[in-house]
């Protein structure tokens, strides 16, 4: 029964956070609006411990969530084969890049930081 009522906290905060973000015409995803409202609530005991126990339920079932897409894959196998080369040229591109330009932004925002903390230093 707990297993359920945590399933039904996670629906009604996503489903909050989609209602907010409709609402007030916020430039967040809704999920993203109900993640933040479900950090928030976990701090209750009445919603931690159902999410918990549905947290787990879910974890242990995780693999079946993998069917959909296996399903999808073997249903559209001739659209890998004409296009699997590119497709996987794309995802490692995009992938590289998306690291590159982490590892970038980290690298600026650490500079900006250690330029801020010697700065600090000298005025003391």
């Amino acid at each position: 029964m707990q297993a359920l009522q945590g399933i039904t906290w996670l629906l009604v905060l996503q489903l909050t956070g989609e209602a907010l973000a409709h609402l007030l015409n916020l430039p967040f995803p809704g999920p993203v609006i109900g993640m933040l409202l479900l950090v928030i609530s976990l701090r209750f005991s009445r919603v931690r411990e159902p999410v918990q126990i549905a947290a787990t339920f879910l974890l242990a079932h995780l693999s079946l969530l993998f069917v959909p897409v296996g399903v999808g894959v073997i249903t559209h196998l001739d659209l890998l084969r004409d296009y699997g080369l590119k497709l996987m040229l794309v995802i490692a591109l995009s992938t590289w890049a998306g690291m590159a330009v982490t590892v970038l932004l980290v690298r600026a925002l650490m500079r900006d930081q250690f330029a801020v903390a010697k700065e600090g230093s000298t005025d003391a």
